[in-house]
């Protein structure tokens, strides 16, 4: 599925100059049909699964507690 310039930043949450950017710099493959840029959605499927994935890591990171030392000695 092909998308417009704006489609595309509104899919990636990202405004649509630095979309086009991203394009003239090749960093998102694009064809130009003519008149505008068409962006193929499916080349940002795995970048976006490799997101989720590290978003779940850093959490399950975060939420695991601290262990004690085992070399500090309570000494009151």
């Amino acid at each position: 599925m092909y998308l417009t310039i704006k489609e595309t930043a509104e899919f990636l949450e990202l405004p649509e100059s630095y979309v086009e950017s991203l394009i003239t710099q090749r960093k998102i493959r694009a064809v130009h049909d003519g008149e505008q840029f068409l962006v193929n959605k499916e080349q940002f499927t795995t970048h976006l699964d490799q997101m989720e994935k590290y978003k779940e890591l850093v959490e399950e990171i975060l939420n695991t507690p601290i262990p004690e030392d085992i070399d500090v000695k309570d000494e009151d």
